[in-house]
């Protein structure tokens, strides 16, 4: 059975009014049964209201009612969290550069449709976010420390080359410490900057530190990770004149997003990649921010207290 979402408030004190409802139809009720029993003279409700249909009363006050509930929700602010840019961040390009990235199962090239993808990901962020590039194979290397420049980033995904092993864990401690240089918010400028890390690889790491520690590191310092394994099973590479298997180690790259509460994509090809880093920029381009939907029970409480000032018409009047 689907669970009804709760109303959230900016300002739940004022709920308090609502107090108010109960001893209303309280003393309507009373005033319903002395009526019903014959007692009392003519009281302040029986001035006003007729007594001939007796159910018409009844669907007037309700509506009153009802009318007062939905201004005491609006008056206590009801909120809904909606996705609105983000203004600030930064998104550190982790991208494996190993040999195996030669592979062909991917056309022109697994680090050729990187690079594109990548590029293409980078031009599409927000203006203000900052942007570094790292690329990792034995070692892994800060290409360019965050900034705003696009033009910078673009430009040195384009150089990347090639080069032997693979340290996924390596990639991921450069990648947090190029967060150690991201300028600090002139308004908030004791606050930890927001950072996400997108780290694309296809291979297991034969070198240097852990994977999986390096991502506990990543998941202390709250910085997710979205990984990308890229290519297919059936990826080779030509070395020394032999064909080499390089396939994906998808289980690696799966568990350093688990571990760091980020997502674990996979793309088997160019256009996959795409709309990977298409996703990824949905997700991290914009933050959930409460916004105030009085405006909403403001107009059911009008339609309600129309409806209701309807049937206190209809009561005072003989339709022909």
């Amino acid at each position: 059975m689907a669970m009804i979402p709760m109303i959230e408030f900016l300002s739940p004190n004022r709920l308090w009014l609502m107090a108010l409802v109960p001893v209303l139809v309280g003393l309507y009720a009373v005033l319903a049964v002395r009526e019903a029993r014959g007692r009392g003279h003519r009281d302040a409700l029986q001035l006003k209201l007729p007594l001939d249909r007796p159910w018409l009363r009844h669907v007037a006050v309700g509506l009153a009612i009802l009318s007062l509930v939905a201004l005491t929700i609006a008056f206590a602010r009801p909120k809904q969290d909606v996705m609105v840019p983000r203004e600030r961040a930064t998104i550190v390009v982790a991208i494996d550069v190993s040999l195996s990235m030669a592979a062909d199962d991917v056309t022109p090239s697994r680090l050729g449709a990187a690079k594109e993808a990548a590029i293409e990901f980078t031009r599409s962020l927000p203006p203000k976010y900052n942007v570094a590039l790292v690329s990792f194979a034995g070692t892994a290397t800060v290409v360019v420390p965050p900034t705003q420049d696009r033009g910078v980033v673009t430009n040195a995904i384009d150089g990347l080359t090639l080069q032997p092993s693979t340290a996924i864990g390596e990639g991921i401690a450069t990648s947090l410490a190029t967060l150690n240089q991201v300028p600090p918010d002139p308004q908030h400028p004791n606050d930890p900057p927001p950072a996400r890390i997108v780290l694309l690889s296809d291979g297991y790491t034969t070198v240097g530190i852990p994977a999986a520690r390096a991502a506990q590191r990543a998941a202390d310092l709250k910085v997710p990770i979205y990984t990308i394994a890229y290519g297919t099973t059936h990826g080779t590479i030509l070395i020394e004149g032999t064909r080499q298997p390089v396939p994906v180690d998808y289980n690696e790259l799966a568990n350093v997003a688990r571990i760091t509460d980020g997502t674990a994509y996979r793309a088997e090809s160019a256009g996959q990649l795409k709309d990977v880093y298409r996703d990824i920029g949905s997700s991290i381009g914009k933050e959930p921010v409460a916004v105030d939907v009085s405006n909403r029970y403001i107009g059911v409480a009008v339609i309600l207290a129309a409806l209701a000032s309807l049937g206190v018409v209809s009561l005072a009047s003989r339709w022909p």
